[in-house]
């Protein structure tokens, strides 16, 4: 059993207006390119998914996205992203995939997901550039911030693996301090994040960094083959 990650799969199965194809390059044919990514992954694999999972508005819009996800190989643990605005409480979430058999799908929202040893935790995390204005985007980031503690506190002692939407870090000097802070007091030693797109990846932060192991797991950037974790 072994851990991947990916995020940003902009499903639109039920809108094909909405389609990443119609960006051309790495996205012509990216459906096809996703299943071919998850080709290599068995039952028993976990897949954490970063975010940006579908473009349906509503969850029954999103029925053939997630009847797609569904079907991929693996257990797929789900991380919201800004373009997830189907996303609603943990009851209708529980609900809708408990009705339409999901069972291959799980997600971490003020909570957190088990592996072996390792706890799951995450949020979408916020980015200052999306601000519409600085009262709204404090208010947003301390909702993002006390979501990713309350995920973190949930795995008590276990090692903690971050999963983000957002990138706490970008560039030489964008930090979202609030999001860092925590990784830092609950030990958190390895974080991977989606969101970023095109010429964005060449600023992307990868590496060990303050004594936090970034990485980047936007599809487009991994060629839509879900990143190796831990074998």
């Amino acid at each position: 059993m072994s851990l991947y990650a990916i995020g940003d799969l902009h499903l639109s199965l039920s809108d094909p207006s909405k389609s990443m194809d119609a960006f051309g390059g790495r996205w012509d044919h990216y459906i096809e390119k996703i299943e071919n990514g998850f080709a290599s992954l068995t039952e028993q694999d976990v897949c954490v998914i970063c975010g940006d999972i579908s473009w349906a508005m509503t969850l029954a819009d999103a029925g053939e996205d997630f009847r797609f996800l569904n079907a991929l190989p693996g257990q797929k643990v789900l991380i919201k992203g800004n373009h997830d605005f189907w996303w609603s409480t943990a009851s209708k979430l529980d609900r809708f995939l408990q009705d339409n058999g999901f069972d291959t799908i799980r997600y971490v929202f003020n909570n957190c997901a088990q592996y072996g040893p390792y706890a799951l935790c995450g949020t979408r995390g916020w980015f200052y550039e999306e601000e519409k204005s600085p009262e709204h985007d404090k208010k947003i980031l301390l909702r993002e911030a006390g979501r990713l503690e309350t995920s973190l506190k949930a795995a008590g002692d276990r090692e903690k693996l971050c999963f983000l939407h957002y990138p706490p870090r970008y560039s030489r000097s964008y930090v979202c301090d609030e999001i860092v802070t925590l990784l830092d007091r609950y030990g958190v030693r390895e974080c991977f994040y989606g969101h970023l797109h095109g010429y964005s990846h060449q600023h992307a932060i990868q590496g060990l960094t303050a004594g936090v192991d970034y990485r980047l797991v936007a599809a487009d950037y991994l060629n839509f083959r879900p990143l190796l974790i831990k074998a």
